[in-house]
């Protein structure tokens, strides 16, 4: 186990939570009002008071986004790098009914509609198998984090497992795969470029898997971001491109190819990944936990501003150098 390692795995947690933090403020405002509001955002700020989700969020609080990683990262670490699905099920509800996750707007459609179905004692092959939005991929950074996308059929397999009971769907699944995947080869990658072939034949494997839904393809919707971020002119022609072209909706298709698109555009900068996720609009959030999780498994914790982690910490009551230490164990064999 090397400290390189270690930084890059603390990154890539550190960087859901900063992404997460970030696009709190304007979480599922439309691109417009954000920009009409806060003009651009450049800092940790508060849920805006009326806002229907975060009312009452305080600056640097996380959502749903990272506290599900936190819960993956848990149950990865206890089985010792792999995912058991009905461990999770069960660990996400007993998190949702701690933190009263299943009231009000808080989670997402797919989750908080496949919580209920796990409650009622339903099999986890019902539980899941209507959840087409981006709920699997917002958490699946623990497990690009601690499983090799050199090993790409493992890391199918445990995000596939990690799907199961909320996500169930084959769109659902290969957006979670290109997620996983990004991390992962963003983990070992010496060129942010390396991280683009991985992430999309992950997602070409995945959407093999699950309940066939109508989706577009999260493959060729990730080339077009990929295009579009490469072609932009400056930080906002960007985000009107990525918002009126791709999407950043809450829907598998339009969240996950837009955090992709940023990732790619930031080149592997948390900083600057977090800041434009925060300014896109829409699940402004859940793309920025995605696509900063993927530039901070990148550049490291060390690249993300040490402010940024004190308030993360103080604010969320954060142990993620713990769970740092754990993924790295499992990412080098060295758990058990």
């Amino acid at each position: 186990m090397t400290s390189a390692l270690y930084d890059r795995i603390a990154g890539g947690l550190y960087g859901v939570a900063y992404g997460d933090a970030m696009g709190m403020p304007g979480e599922l405002w439309p691109r417009r009002q954000v920009s009409e509001h806060f003009g651009w955002i450049d800092r940790f700020l508060p849920g805006p008071k009326g806002h229907f989700v975060v009312d009452g969020f305080r600056a640097g609080q996380v959502t749903d986004d990272t506290q599900q990683t936190v819960v993956l990262a848990e149950v990865i670490i206890e089985g010792d790098g792999t995912v058991d699905a009905a461990v999770l099920a069960k660990r996400l509800v007993e998190w949702a009914d701690r933190v009263g996750a299943s009231e009000g707007n808080f989670l997402g459609p797919s989750s908080a509609r496949a919580f209920d179905l796990i409650r009622a004692g339903k099999p986890l092959e019902e539980t899941g198998a209507r959840g087409d939005t981006n709920g699997a991929a917002m958490r699946v950074v623990p497990i690009g984090l601690a499983v090799s996308a050199s090993d790409l059929s493992r890391l199918v397999a445990t995000v596939i497992e990690s799907c199961r009971p909320t996500h169930f769907t084959d769109v659902a699944i290969s957006g979670a795969c290109l997620i996983a995947a990004a991390v992962s080869a963003a983990v070992e990658a010496r060129d942010f470029d390396e991280v683009i072939e991985p992430a999309l034949r992950a997602a070409s494997l995945g959407c093999q898997h699950g309940r066939p839904v109508i989706a577009a393809s999260i493959v060729r919707r990730a080339e077009l971001a990929v295009n579009l971020a490469r072609a932009s002119r400056d930080d906002n022609s960007l985000l009107d491109d990525i918002y009126e072209v791709v999407g950043a909706g809450v829907a598998t298709t339009e969240s996950v190819p837009a955090a992709f698109g940023l990732a790619v555009a930031a080149h592997g900068d948390p900083a600057r990944c977090a800041r434009l996720a925060a300014n896109l609009g829409g699940d402004s959030d859940t793309i920025g936990a995605m696509s900063t999780g993927i530039c901070g498994a990148f550049s490291g914790r060390a690249r993300i501003p040490a402010d940024a982690i004190r308030v993360l910490d103080e604010v969320n009551g954060f142990n993620l150098n713990g769970l740092a230490d754990g993924l790295t164990k499992c990412r080098s064999g060295t758990s058990q």
